[in-house]
């Protein structure tokens, strides 16, 4: 579905230099701190921003070979951008019939119906939940193959994030050949949401693992120094110093819970792994 390699785009301060994939019936997910460069890798794949080195592939067709009508088949939601606060939602259906010829509008008024969105309400009208769940809904209401969502649950309190994500599990089960790429602060959407997760740091790409396995074979190791010296550290990623020793990020949890039993070993959550790799030391 989408393939970036060697991308290369800088400002001043910064550099994103990254590489990556998404595949047909995967969701997979970004995460990093803010500033670390995911929207400017989800503007450069939209062509809102030019990259300077690197290739980037959607629907096996080179970025400067894409037509209108592939554009067509992608559904967006980003941070910093959206329809004009004064319009209403209703606007916005007849803005969507105009623009995408496969624009499904039964299944956008059934959704702004499931959802409470008021059709005579303006935009700036809408509370913070209610503005996210239009952004995904228009999204996926025009048969796009691919979503490219940047935040779509920044400030949104629980219920209205889980109602936000079950429209996106919705999406997935209709067709198997859709995909998802997602970014988001909160770990445990991406923890339920994705099949796959690339950690993003200062532009490069630190980590890239299946979700499964950042789930069941990350752990933390916590030792005193001289418990340190005597581990095997064949399967450390990274350390960080603490007043009992040090804390240390395993690829391999059950490897340390099968041959140092008196060990204390923690499962690693994303949130963990992130700023194990982001700030940890190298073994």
């Amino acid at each position: 579905m989408l393939e970036v390699r060697g991308l290369k785009k800088t400002y001043p301060g910064f550099a994103l230099n990254c590489s990556l994939d998404v595949k047909k019936g995967n969701i997979t997910g970004i995460v990093g701190e803010n500033g670390a460069g995911k929207s400017t890798l989800f503007k450069t794949i939209l062509k809102l921003v030019y990259a300077e080195q690197g290739t980037i592939k959607l629907f096996g067709k080179k970025l400067n070979e894409i037509e209108e009508k592939d554009f067509e088949k992608i559904g967006t939601v980003l941070a910093d951008t959206g329809f004009n606060n004064y319009l209403t939602v209703r606007d916005t259906q007849k803005i969507l019939r105009q623009f995408y010829p496969a624009f499904d509008e039964e299944r956008f008024k059934s959704g702004c119906r499931k959802f409470n969105l008021d059709p005579a309400k303006k935009i700036i009208e809408l509370s913070t939940g209610m503005k996210a769940k239009l952004k995904v809904l228009t999204a996926i209401t025009h048969q796009a193959d691919f979503l490219i969502l940047d935040e779509p649950t920044t400030g949104l309190d629980v219920m209205a994030r889980d109602e936000v994500l079950e429209m996106l599990r919705d999406y997935m089960a209709e067709k198997e050949d859709r995909a998802i790429l997602i970014s988001s602060h909160i770990s445990s959407d991406l923890e339920s949401l994705c099949d796959d997760i690339y950690m993003i740091h200062k532009g490069n790409i630190i980590l890239h693992e299946d979700a499964d396995t950042l789930m069941d074979s990350y752990g933390i190791l916590k030792v005193s120094v001289s418990e340190y010296e005597k581990l095997d550290k064949q399967y450390l990623l990274k350390r960080k110093k603490e007043s009992f020793g040090y804390s240390c990020l395993t690829n391999q949890i059950r490897y340390y819970q099968e041959n140092y039993p008196e060990t204390v070993v923690e499962k690693a959550h994303i949130d963990d792994v992130i700023i194990f790799m982001a700030k940890g030391e190298s073994v």
